[in-house]
């Protein structure tokens, strides 16, 4: 039979369990996060423009909206110890088919390659997320999604450096080559270049296959979220996933949510390129954003919900992404990339007060809700994608007007961070109302 959230008395059980899954968010925020460097590099070693090359976000996060609800069927059928040990072994198959896709430097087999990894994603992290919310009390579960964000996002620092070295080193100078050398030599940089992304891919790969068959063993409980009280009133008991408002706003919320933090994860070094800073320098401002993320999740570690709600955590961080927003079109160079990069203070948080806020009183349709919830992280697909148009339309715009093009690349870059601030506005009104819509008042 299994187990209802484990309340403070077994505390210490929930321990080991909790490392374990922090070591799986370990994984995919990894896994996740050298799509800053990935991007860029595409964009080199296949010749795109901007839009196209926000197509690696949107093929990795696309694949929440295909295979969530897939997922959790999987999860129903198998539990969630077998699904996070599927998710790893498919995200080790997309790893791998790095192999082919640099060989041939063809950008449609890369996107494949990714998008299987998402997949994989997909399937952990629908495990995971459910998995950690009600492994413990619900009013702490932002708590225990904090300290599943510093293990995600100091991973995906460590991802963007180890890879933006490994892909962005030197790449200014293979531009600059690019551009007097003949078409044979060109193809040659090119196929050179691509080849860097073997040896990485194929020792991520094996680590991965080997962490999903490492999972089967691991001590996991299952566990189940608390049953939907019926109140004294007699009010019928929910009968399906439409009757709760609140979870379809909160889906609204992190859509959008996980889009702005797309958007200032990945575009953040192709940011500073526009902007005239050198590659060098530009690989590390992932990280710079990542680290404010880490800051704030051990702040709300520390904070929640001692010190302060989930709610309350909800809304400071919508205002400030508001702030933000307002901030990085309305400053220039480098201040504007470290208001870009002040955008992980915002984020932080959004995620794990979001997920319990919406999960509130979902009892049996808990799993399914998740799947919901992790058909959201598809904002990461469409957001970097409008941002990236709003750039190219942008610059096309003011070239036209006789702007030269790196300077008209600059101002574009910039204007496309208007994108921002809807989203944030979205997540403000569910910080305030969204949330309790259709709830019972207390």
């Amino acid at each position: 039979m299994s187990n209802t959230a484990p309340k403070s008395s077994t505390k210490n059980n929930t321990l080991v369990p909790i490392l374990i899954i922090a070591g799986l968010f370990f994984i995919f925020g990894f896994v996740t996060w050298i799509n800053g460097a990935l991007i860029p590099f595409m964009k080199t070693i296949n010749e795109l423009t901007d839009a196209q090359s926000y197509l690696v976000a949107s093929a990795s996060y696309i694949s929440f909206v295909v295979m969530a609800l897939p997922a959790s069927y999987i999860i129903n059928k198998v539990g969630y110890k077998k699904g996070m040990s599927l998710g790893l072994i498919i995200m080790a198959i997309g790893a791998l088919l790095f192999i082919p896709a640099a060989n041939a430097r063809t950008y449609w087999m890369f996107l494949t390659a990714i998008f299987i990894q998402g997949a994989g994603m997909t399937l952990l992290q629908t495990a995971s997320n459910p998995y950690i919310t009600i492994l413990g009390p619900i009013e702490s579960a932002a708590k225990r999604i904090a300290i599943m964000g510093i293990a995600n996002k100091v991973a995906g620092g460590l991802g963007s450096v180890i890879f933006g070295a490994i892909l962005l080193s030197g790449i200014d100078g293979i531009k600059e080559k690019l551009n007097i050398v003949d078409e044979a030599e060109k193809e040659s940089l090119l196929n050179t270049m691509a080849d860097s992304v073997i040896t990485p891919y194929i020792v991520m790969a094996i680590v991965l296959f080997l962490l999903g068959l490492l999972i089967r063993k691991a001590p996991l409980p299952n566990v189940e979220a608390a049953p939907i009280e019926v109140s004294e009133s007699g009010e019928k008991a929910k009968i399906s996933i439409f009757q709760f408002p609140h979870l379809w706003l909160g889906v609204l919320a992190l859509f959008l949510y996980v889009g702005v933090e797309v958007v200032a994860g990945d575009t953040i070094i192709s940011y500073g390129i526009s902007l005239n800073i050198p590659v060098e320098d530009a690989k590390f401002f992932t990280l710079f954003t990542l680290m404010a993320m880490v800051a704030t999740y051990a702040l709300g570690v520390f904070l929640i919900p001692k010190y302060i709600s989930q709610s309350f955590a909800l809304k400071v961080s919508a205002i400030l992404g508001i702030i933000l927003s307002f901030c990085i079109v309305y400053t220039s160079g480098f201040t504007s990339v470290l208001f870009v990069a002040a955008l992980g203070i915002a984020n932080a948080l959004v995620w794990p007060a979001i997920w319990p806020l919406a999960l509130t009183g979902l009892g049996k349709f808990t799993k399914t809700a998740s799947a919901l919830l992790i058909m959201a992280i598809s904002g990461g697909a469409i957001i970097p994608l409008l941002y990236g148009a709003l750039v190219d339309n942008k610059k096309e715009a003011l070239i036209a007007t006789g702007i030269n093009e790196v300077s008209a690349l600059a101002e574009a870059a910039s204007f496309g961070y208007w994108i921002l601030l809807p989203c944030y506005i979205v997540i403000f009104y569910y910080a305030f109302w969204g949330h309790k819509v259709g709830l019972k008042k207390a």
